[in-house]
């Protein structure tokens, strides 16, 4: 870190560098002192401005995105002082009882492991991801079998995908607050201990009842992956790797759904009942867990150094009996927790138009994700005659299409470590925007092209088949760009954005499956498909609305820090120096 620089412009203005984080009193007296005996040939004021970026920074490293104190109230970003009226420098000293890292290398930080470690951990969530989704679609072949063997409806049929997703409602408002009590290591191993055991409940399940209620238990517990993987890869990866790493993370939320059905569709054409999709589900996820459990470390920072504080106590108590860690002085009452990780996340999905926007716009595209396990038996089993592990076959496409998507983001985010350097690790938000720019009107197309070819018989599988492609493409992008931007919009409290994007997205995934039927049979592909494309084509311009107008909505938000924003007045006052140098010395 540099150290500070001061600049006297005149008698009556002191300048303190915003980069400074080391001011002393002492510093500060003696220009004040000398002010009076410094004369330049032209006066002019400067800005004094709070190193928010190095702070923003610290937050971001100790909890990631789940940072439990409150947003401090918006305030100017820069302000002009008197010499006579320049308030002392800020404290930037920590207690030292206050147990923290062990400099800024210590490789007890998560932030300081190893690449390959970190990535082995990455590859690790990714797999939770496409094991606990995957589990939410592969049932849903199985619907015709139900009917015969309990003698229900179709539509109680559906309720297996429906109650399963129901539990993703309920399930972030346990497992993200476990995580930020606890740490991420025991919730995943009690989550995906006791996803795996419910699965029995559905594997040997005598009535319809039976299946129902441990398919919510199973969506209950299948959450914690989907809720905190996100803040495990911000609790190891810094900005630069971030985008790439949360991109490969989403496209994990997209191969499970697609994987299910495929797979299921081949156990159903072979000669195992439908029994044994539940029992290879249980396998899927015990194999895991097993892994899991002794692969999985800590990584949430608070926790770690509350251990730390805890052991460094025990090892000494009479010369370390004050030393704490600030995660033990935290309001962990009902109410505090409540407040947090209740309250917070409905509390910005009304108040923060981004979020509410993108909300709406993710919980449509995930719902018609959903929607597609009964669409597409529409389309191929009973337009075209395929079986149903032919059917299965054409979800392929879609898991191309989210491969390409998370290169195509991956290849938009190119520019990035660049971006990183020139904004001091916070880069505008909009640069995460590109993918969705693409993905939102090529959702639209790909919608109405599976639509209007897949209505008619006489037009070849291939055809509709293609679009799946495309289709898959234009999901992942929108979720993976989407997802980064909430992420760089909200930074420190991106969870509790998250915590109501995964509730309200999965809501509406639970009730697609209940309609998607009666609505391609009763206005046929084509029309259902034209509604289902104007809805998504009345929410393509977001990007581009947020591309322009993102910045000045985060400027009268109340949780998104808008450090580039910033960072960008900073940038602009050091180019106006710059260029009013430039011309004093030609004047000279």
């Amino acid at each position: 870190m540099h150290p500070p620089t001061h600049n006297l412009a005149s008698k009556s203005t002191i300048v303190i560098s915003p980069n400074s984080s080391t001011n002393t009193f002492a510093d500060f007296n003696h220009f004040k002192e000398n002010a009076s005996k410094v004369v330049l040939p032209k006066p002019s004021t400067r800005t004094f401005l709070a190193d928010d970026a190095r702070v923003a920074e610290e937050e971001i490293e100790m909890y990631g995105g789940d940072d439990p104190h409150e947003p401090t109230p918006r305030s100017s970003t820069s302000t002009t002082y008197s010499i006579d009226h320049i308030p002392p420098p800020p404290p930037t000293g920590k207690d030292p009882n206050q147990v923290t890292w062990d400099g800024p290398d210590d490789k007890s930080n998560p932030q300081n492991w190893t690449t390959a470690y970190k990535w082995a951990i990455t590859t690790l969530c990714i797999a939770l991801t496409v094991n606990v989704t995957f589990a939410s679609s592969a049932p849903s072949a199985t619907s015709r079998s139900l009917v015969q063997e309990f003698h229900i409806t179709n539509e109680v049929s559906y309720l297996v995908t429906t109650v399963f997703l129901i539990g993703y409602v309920f399930g972030p408002l346990f497992w993200g607050p476990g995580s930020e009590l606890v740490g991420r290591r025991p919730v995943f191993i009690l989550t995906m201990s006791s996803y795996t055991l419910f699965h029995l409940g559905q594997s040997l399940a005598p009535n319809i009842q039976t299946l129902l209620v441990t398919r919510f238990f199973c969506g209950f517990f299948a959450s914690a992956p989907v809720t905190n993987c996100g803040g495990l890869i911000a609790d190891i990866w810094s900005a630069e790797i971030r985008g790439l790493a949360t991109s490969l993370f989403t496209a994990g939320v997209f191969l499970g759904p697609v994987l299910g059905p495929l797979i299921s569709g081949f156990i159903l054409q072979s000669h195992l009942t439908w029994r044994w999709v539940y029992w290879v589900m249980m396998i899927f996820a015990g194999a895991c867990t097993i892994v899991m459990i002794p692969c999985l470390p800590e990584t949430f920072a608070p926790v770690l150094l509350q251990r730390k504080a805890k052991k460094l106590r025990k090892a000494d108590p009479v010369k370390n009996k004050d030393l704490y860690a600030e995660h033990e002085k935290l309001d962990w009452t009902t109410k505090g927790v409540l407040h947090r990780t209740l309250l917070r996340p409905f509390q910005m999905l009304f108040l923060e138009p981004i979020l509410l926007l993108i909300t709406l716009y993710l919980s449509i595209v995930y719902g018609l994700l959903y929607a597609l396990f009964q669409a597409f038996p529409i389309i191929f089993i009973t337009r075209r005659n395929f079986t149903i592990s032919q059917d299965g076959l054409i979800f392929i496409g879609v898991g191309i299409g989210a491969v390409l998507g998370a290169i195509t983001n991956s290849a938009f985010s190119r520019h990035y470590p660049e971006l990183i350097k020139r904004w001091r690790g916070f880069p505008p938000p909009e640069q995460r925007l590109y993918g969705a720019m693409l993905g939102g009107p090529l959702l639209v197309v790909s919608i109405f092209w599976l639509g209007w070819t897949g209505e008619y018989a006489s037009v070849p599988w291939y055809v509709p088949g293609l679009s799946t492609i495309f289709l898959g493409m234009a999901i992942a992008l929108i979720f993976m760009s989407f997802l980064t931007y909430t992420v760089d919009t909200y930074l420190m409290y991106s969870a509790s954005a998250f915590a109501a994007n995964t509730m309200v997205r999965s809501a509406a995934a639970a009730a697609f499956p209940l309609f998607t039927v009666q609505l391609f049979t009763n206005l046929h592909v084509n029309w259902a498909s034209t509604l289902i494309g104007l809805i998504g084509l009345l929410f393509a311009p977001c990007p581009f609305l947020f591309y322009i107008y993102g910045p000045r909505i985060r400027e009268n938000s109340r949780f998104a820090p808008c450090i580039d924003l910033k960072i960008a007045k900073e940038l602009k006052a050091a180019e106006a120096e710059k260029l009013g140098q430039s011309q004093s010395t030609q004047q000279m």
